[in-house]
């Protein structure tokens, strides 16, 4: 029976799947995933797939029949890829679970041009992989290989989907830009959102340089109409360029808290806003300064600036101007016109829209420009907030050219699978292969659509390391989430992936003798990136993760040393090497939790375009882990917070951090509620915001509500962006 042909709601491996949901005497049916699974391979997977006599047999048919490009595989004989393929089959791979064998077959594997037939499992995928992504270099194929069939590495899916296919999308799928305040740059800017969406892109924006709502035009008072006409129009644009009518565009706005048109701006995403100028799909974010903390603790006014003063005063646009700074001087300028608020009556209002929609996304910009060690400014994000890099403003000619090119930004992922890389072998010499694979997609992609974001790209060489897998981990291990040990743990894990991203890129600078742009004006070039790690011993203090980490090398500060030495005389190639994102369908293929934070069910139930509801088993779940296995929803979000920050103080970019709120909150969760349970409240989520301020948060994802009556708010993600 061709592929084409089955009726995945009629399979039996659905059905057995679904038993995990039906406890029996008082148990869940775990063994249930595990038939499911072998139901699925024996009679979805094996059927279909199309047989060759050898792996050359199959390379050469591939290739003659345009599903792979030559280039790559003709960088490696036919006796090395031999190898490399007996090497991964050695490893015995096996699924672990139903759900990560049908999102890989459903949505990596290659499929003949009719999709009636399987052209490659798991060990093909990773093959490709790991070839494409050495670039000809055999060692470091085989490092590849041994990190990604063991599962410690995961490339984001536009990359591991992507690699080696003649026909392909893009390798890199999430986007930063910018506009100014004028009417050209608009113009560019959405014809930019067009083209990034056009391949897959998921696109954040910045539209805090534009003139408010009632600005002068050419002197003319009252004749700008603001933000939330432009906002509609890259709603629109999103929305017509769909991706061949297969999946509609994604994007977000990102909008500066002290701009005078955010009341507007967050009332478009309302549900009872005015058709004409609700937002439907857009994502909306907010670029929150130090000050509006500051204002809001003391119950103040606060005044809203107008951009086109600002940038006239300036001579810089508005989302360059560090207002923590110059808010004084700002209030205090009469060339700069001024709109008044309640600070406190504003924060309600984000508040509000949160517990509504789930947004905006909160973007601390001045928490990451003072951890920033490039030379530049950030101003904004990307669709999952975990992106905090430098850009610079263009200038647009009439004819659309640019007079002058700025730099935008691409985000370039990918994931270390938290349970499976504590078990390397060699910790060091997995992330620095991770690292080098990363880069390879940086040195080969050029973004000619989008000349700002290719010159960014150029210039920085950015990457983005990550981690999933934080909660199964933990379980596994008889941790709970969010206490003092497990806190130690993440701070630790991500101390060591600092380290070993760092000696990576160091490396890298010295074979190419070349650095990220500007690398002299970074603090890294100056040493004071260092000082952290010089001052203090960051390696394990309790028992119970000295042991986790028994066998590690643990790098002490005269390592960290010996490091900064290097760096400084060798350089880094990389402007940027670790973000963490929020991890969407690669978790589940690595059987793995998401991201950092808390699992939402031990039972996860997924909805399936083609095969309906599917049950994912949290990792590691038996009788032993159930205890350990808290869902987010009633967890307290400071220990979610807390566990971020540990790993935010040695992540350069910024982490994706979700808050899970339930309506009712149970009794006792946070104490300002008194012990009782009462309704979630505007003044909750003002409370965690503060609280995730302080700690250091450089940014804040999605809110997501449960509802009493079991719906989620804020629950969608962009599939473009989320690994």
């Amino acid at each position: 029976m061709a592929l084409s042909d089955i009726d995945m709601t009629e399979a039996k491996y659905f059905d057995l799947n679904n038993e995990i949901n039906i406890p029996k005497n008082g148990q869940i049916q775990l063994n249930k995933d595990q038939e499911a699974l072998a139901d699925f391979l024996k009679t979805n997977v094996e059927p279909n797939t199309k047989r060759f006599a050898s792996v050359e047999e199959r390379l050469n048919w591939l290739m003659d029949n345009d599903y792979l490009e030559r280039g790559f595989i003709e960088q490696y004989s036919m006796d090395f890829i031999n190898r490399l393929y007996d090497f991964l089959k050695a490893a015995d791979f096996h699924f672990h679970s139903f759900m990560a064998a049908y999102k890989f077959y459903a949505q990596y594997a290659l499929r003949t041009n009719d999709k009636e037939y399987y052209l490659e499992n798991y060990i093909d995928r990773v093959a490709m992989n790991a070839l494409y992504l050495a670039g000809g270099d055999e060692e470091l194929a085989m490092d590849l290989a041994d990190e990604l069939i063991h599962q410690r590495y995961q490339p984001a899916t536009p990359t591991f989907l992507n690699v080696g296919r003649k026909r392909r999308g893009e390798f890199v799928s999430c986007f930063e830009i910018q506009s100014t305040d004028n009417m050209n740059t608009i113009g560019r800017t959405i014809n930019s959102a067009l083209q990034l969406s056009k391949i897959g892109g998921g696109v954040g924006i910045n539209l805090t340089n534009l003139r408010e709502a009632g600005a002068p035009i050419k002197k003319i008072k009252g004749a700008a109409s603001g933000v939330v006409p432009v906002m509609k129009l890259l709603e629109d644009a999103f929305s017509y360029s769909n991706q061949l009518g297969q999946r509609q565009g994604a994007g977000v706005v990102y909008l500066s808290v002290f701009h005078p048109d955010i009341i507007s701006f967050l009332a478009a995403k309302k549900e009872n806003a005015d058709e004409k100028i609700r937002l439907k799909t857009l994502s909306l974010g907010i670029t929150v300064p130090d000050k509006f903390y500051e204002l809001v603790e003391a119950d103040a006014k606060m005044a809203l600036f107008s951009p086109y003063d600002v940038e006239r005063v300036y001579g810089e646009p508005f989302a360059y101007v560090d207002i923590t700074a110059e808010y004084d001087k700002l209030v205090a300028n009469p060339e700069i016109t001024k709109y008044w608020v309640n600070a406190r009556e504003l924060e309600d209002e984000i508040s509000k829209l949160q517990q509504e929609s789930g947004y905006p996304y909160i973007v601390n910009v001045d928490t990451e420009n003072a951890a920033n060690p490039v030379n530049g400014k950030i101003i904004m994000s990307n669709l999952c907030s975990e992106i905090a890099q430098v850009q610079s403003p263009s200038v647009v000619a009439d004819d659309q050219s640019y007079e002058t090119l700025g730099t935008d930004v691409s985000c370039n992922l990918g994931s270390t699978n938290v349970a499976n890389l504590m078990e390397s072998p060699d910790f060091g010499r997995s992330v620095r292969a991770m690292m080098r694979a990363l880069t390879h997609i940086s040195d080969i992609e050029h973004l000619t659509v989008v000349p700002s974001i290719r010159k960014g790209n150029d210039l920085y060489h950015s990457v983005g390391l990550g981690a999933m897998g934080l909660h199964g981990f933990l379980a596994k291990h008889h941790i709970q989430y969010g206490s003092p040990v497990a806190i130690e743990f993440t701070s630790v894990y991500f101390m060591l992936l600092n380290y070993w991203s760092l000696v990576a890129s160091n490396e890298l600078a010295k074979e190419k003798g070349e650095s990220f742009f500007e690398f002299d004006k970074s603090t890294y070039a100056d040493g004071s990136y260092f000082d952290k790690y010089l001052e203090k011993d960051w390696g394990p203090k309790s028992d119970l993760v000295k042991q986790l980490f028994a066998g590690f090398f643990m790098p002490g500060p005269a390592d960290w040393a010996a490091l900064k030495e290097k760096v400084q005389r060798d350089g880094l190639y990389n402007a940027y090497r670790m973000a963490v994102a929020p991890n969407g369908s690669t978790s589940y293929i690595g059987d793995s939790t998401s991201s950092l934070h808390p699992i939402i069910n031990r039972i996860e139930e997924r909805q399936e375009k083609m095969i309906g509801k599917i049950y994912y088993p949290a990792p590691y779940l038996d009788n032993d882990t159930m205890p350990y296995y808290k869902s987010a929803y009633d967890t307290d979000m400071r220990s979610v917070i807390d566990t971020y920050a540990a790993a935010q103080q040695h992540v350069d970019q910024s982490l994706s951090m979700t808050l899970f709120m339930r309506s009712t909150i149970p009794a006792g969760m946070y104490e300002w509620k008194e012990g009782r349970t009462d309704k979630m409240t505007t003044r909750d989520l003002n409370i965690l915001r503060h609280y995730a301020h302080q700690k250091g948060i450089k940014s804040i994802y999605y809110i997501r509500t449960f509802t009493d009556d079991s719906a989620e708010i804020g629950a969608n993600q962009c599939e473009s962006c989320v690994i």
